[in-house]
């Protein structure tokens, strides 16, 4: 981007560069013409005095003649810019010279001409060749004054004249040599401060054009003169032909129309084209009280319903977390009393199922407590190499060690390859514990056993690991399946809606994956995806663990 603005801006530079260039060199003809006038002039001899005729002409005609040469190779002059001015004023310089030799009157305009040569020869050359050039100016303009002078030839032009003549090019040359300097400065400026404003433009564009929020930029005849990316879905996906903001959203022109006439904004939500979401149109003008531009803004509601959600989501759970912090302190006493209750001798059995209740309600509210205060400390995942399937089998061994499952079945399934993968081992313990509990408790068939298995494979040969957590139960309606990530969404009447949502973050932590994955024939199966952290190929079989 910067490098095409500054290429434009570079032939911007040239161009002017020419165009000064070709005009000094006409500037330059119209010397010669002058010259050639003078001397061929059938009036020249009343008022000039010409001493070498013959000189004068040779000279006339042949500075016509590369004044024209100049005029013509002015863009072979641009690629050597230096050389080709101090090449040129010098000639100026000689001719002039010659042609105030060859005449000994009207000795002022001649040197007078040649000053504007030397102006804008400094205004393009450096300060030093501009000075050193006005120097050899001065001296070509002496140079006649001063041979007639040795020669004791009597000439209208005295040398002090010259001289003076001479001192003003010099002053002449290093004020424009300044000037000069100057100006290339500004032009510089100008140049780098308009790249930057058209290098913003871009990236205010792209701003724009990438935008949430739809903008619209529209004029007085409800034309749409710009229009970004989210206000094109916004409106229906509309012919870049369309422009006319009526036939293109006829109902955003009504409240257009209404909001310039009356001042007051309709903020109920709108659908401007078929499965678009609903927007709230916003208008503002470009500058007070004129209406011939008019920017709109397209709110998509389903964005803003979205922030407020997870605003009241963090609002939530930071309140959650005080409450849960001030009820577990009272929690644990009342299970303690009824610990100690249920150790007296002398309580009959309706009391001891009493006890039972509170304890096991206290253990329910408890695991609330507990889900909510993780949902609030997002601990800092580290993960860490593992065997996939050491874990798998290890897990299995444990879960079975500290559950009473009954008749329920648990199993491992794993590969005989070796399986690493980078996981934080708690956080995968606590997903997986979460998922086998739900796995064990939800996925049956009335009246039948649970079945469930910790399968541990790689999906191809290449990866990536994946550990899945598998029942034969009734599976999970697609409708259902949609929301069971959601934090608070339950179907069970006993359930707070965030182990699932709680198992997700976890994952997400350790760089993994968990979704929801329909099995054929009956079942549901979570599927956690983990980052591989070294493969050994070997030829996959499968072993079982019961």
């Amino acid at each position: 981007m910067v490098d095409r603005q500054g290429r434009r801006a570079s032939d911007s530079s040239g161009d002017i560069t020419r165009r000064e260039l070709y005009f000094f060199n006409l500037y330059r003809l119209l010397e010669a013409v002058v010259y050639l006038g003078l001397i061929l002039s059938p009036m020249a001899g009343d008022w000039l005095n010409i001493a070498h005729s013959g000189l004068g002409r040779t000279v006339a005609f042949m500075y016509c003649a590369v004044a024209v040469i100049l005029v013509i190779s002015t863009d072979q002059m641009r690629r050597h810019l230096q050389m080709s001015i101090s090449v040129a004023l010098a000639i100026d310089v000689v001719a002039a010279s010659l042609v105030l030799f060859s005449i000994r009157g009207g000795h002022s305009s001649i040197p007078m001409m040649l000053m504007v040569n030397v102006g804008v020869a400094a205004l393009l050359l450096p300060f030093r060749h501009s000075v050193l050039l006005a120097g050899l100016a001065a001296a070509g303009v002496m140079a006649p004054s001063f041979l007639a002078l040795l020669n004791n030839i009597p000439t209208e032009r005295s040398i002090v004249e010259a001289g003076l003549f001479g001192l003003a090019y010099v002053a002449v040359a290093a004020l424009c040599a300044y000037l000069g300097r100057q100006m290339r400065e500004t032009e510089a400026l100008a140049e780098q401060r308009g790249v930057d404003l058209l290098n913003l433009e871009q990236v205010n564009d792209l701003i724009i054009r990438r935008m949430k929020t739809g903008v619209l930029l529209v004029d007085d005849a409800n034309h749409i003169l710009r229009i970004n990316e989210s206000a094109w879905h916004l409106i229906g996906n509309p012919s870049p032909n369309q422009r006319d903001l009526g036939q293109v959203a006829a109902e955003l022109s009504r409240r257009l129309y209404h909001w310039r006439h009356s001042g007051r904004i309709d903020q109920n939500p709108v659908a401007l084209a078929a499965d678009v979401p609903e927007v709230i149109p916003r208008f503002s003008r470009m500058a007070p009280n004129d209406d011939t531009h008019i920017l709109i803004f397209l709110d998509d509601t389903s964005l803003l319903s979205r922030r407020a959600e997870e605003m009241t989501l963090a609002s939530l759970g930071r309140l959650s977390a005080s409450i849960a912090h001030e009820i577990r302190n009272p929690l644990a006493a009342i299970r303690y009393s009824a610990q100690l209750l249920a150790e007296s001798e002398t309580m009959d059995e309706e009391d001891r199922r009493l006890v039972e209740i509170v304890n096991n309600h206290c253990t329910r509210a408890n695991e609330v407590i507990e889900n909510i205060l993780q949902l609030s400390r997002r601990e800092r995942s580290r993960p860490e190499s593992i065997d996939l399937n050491a874990w798998a089998l290890a897990f299995v061994e444990d879960y079975k060690q500290s559950n009473d499952i009954g008749q329920d079945h648990l199993r491992a399934i794993t590969q005989n390859r070796q399986i690493e993968a980078m996981v934080d081992p708690q956080h995968l313990q606590q997903v997986v514990w979460n998922l086998v509990q739900n796995a064990i408790r939800y996925g049956r068939e009335p009246g039948a056993v649970a079945r469930v298995v910790v399968v541990a494979r790689m999906v191809s040969d290449k990866g990536p690991p994946v550990l899945e957590v598998v029942d034969r139960g009734p599976g999970i309606p697609a409708k259902v399946a949609a929301q069971i990530f959601d934090p608070f969404f339950t179907t069970s009447e006993y359930g707070t809606g965030l182990g699932l949502y709680l198992a997700k973050q976890m994952c997400e932590s350790s760089q993994a994956t968990l979704e929801y994955v329909p099995v054929a024939g009956g079942g549901a199966c979570f599927r956690i995806t983990l980052s591989a952290s070294a493969t050994l190929p070997a030829r996959p079989s499968l072993s079982e663990k019961a």
